[in-house]
């Protein structure tokens, strides 16, 4: 029998490659976006279902996987890929900024897990796919948010994965490193404030690496692919590391300690030369 997958966020970038990859290896493809209405390309294709799902709204959620079942029968695997990234000073960030990031990339995705629970244990069956990133692993200056929210999906994905496995069901998480999306555009949000001055070199230092290094990273059909064997591999591998760009900095960071390996990002991104002038002997 046909296999279906429910994907979130496929209206660009990784979502869009990932439903374009799974609908041509002969998958159901579920494949959600907050506007389907204005979608072209996905819906002309064969076996794929485009309907509504924002992991802001519960409703939403419930009536997407309502949904993919109703269209075709089943429900085999979720990849969660909605999400975008907030970066910034922190000083300058607006708290409602600060709890976006959060519900969106990790109550967001926890909610979408949740949806589909129920039908996964009665089936004692499904592959979860939780799409994380290098930046869930190590950091890079003025992404507390970002980065903070990718940690936690890498934490309850692994926690997950015990909890899961007793009714089988399989927990994956894929981690690219920069992929040539709109990361840049509309899935970074930026919160500044020009008015403390002590934050501005660093973000402009910051921005001037970011979208170069980001732009460098791979194509989504590529990591699209890693997504497909994390699912489809039959295998208990909790994490996928994607991307050469990604993988040689996750080597990096294995094999420096705190120190070594903070001064090379800090050297990366221009910031050895900044530093406030209270840090001088006596001072503390």
């Amino acid at each position: 029998m046909t296999q279906t997958v429910l994907i979130t966020g496929t209206s660009s970038g990784l979502g869009r490659a990932t439903a374009e990859l799974f609908q041509s290896r002969g998958w159901n493809v579920v494949a959600t976006m907050r506007r389907p209405e204005v979608e072209t390309a996905l819906t002309g294709l064969d076996n794929t279902l485009v309907t509504r799902l924002d992991v802001e709204d519960a409703g939403s959620i419930t009536s997407a996987v309502a949904a993919g079942l109703d269209r075709f029968g089943r429900l085999d695997a979720l990849v969660n890929n909605a999400g975008y990234g907030a970066y910034g000073p922190l000083e300058a960030t607006p708290m409602a900024a600060i709890r976006r990031q959060f519900e969106v990339n990790v109550v967001g995705l926890l909610a979408t897990t949740q949806a589909v629970l129920p039908y996964f244990r009665g089936q004692r069956s499904g592959v979860i796919v939780n799409i994380s990133s290098i930046g869930g692993r190590l950091a890079f200056p003025l992404g507390a948010l970002y980065h903070g929210a990718k940690f936690a999906v890498e934490g309850l994905s692994e926690s997950l994965a015990y909890e899961l496995g007793t009714v089988g069901v399989r927990v994956k998480v894929v981690e690219p490193g920069g992929i040539r999306t709109d990361f840049g555009g509309r899935s970074l949000v930026f919160s500044n404030d020009p008015e403390i001055a002590d934050y501005q070199p660093t973000v402009g230092r910051v921005l001037d690496v970011l979208g170069p290094l980001t732009a460098q990273g791979s194509a989504p059909a590529h990591i699209a692919e890693t997504v497909f064997t994390a699912v489809t591999d039959g295998t208990d591998q909790l994490r996928y590391e994607a991307g050469a760009d990604g993988i040689r900095l996750l080597d990096a960071r294995r094999a420096a300690d705190d120190a070594t390996f903070l001064a090379g990002i800090r050297d990366q991104f221009g910031l050895a030369d900044v530093g406030p002038d209270r840090f001088q002997p006596g001072l503390g």
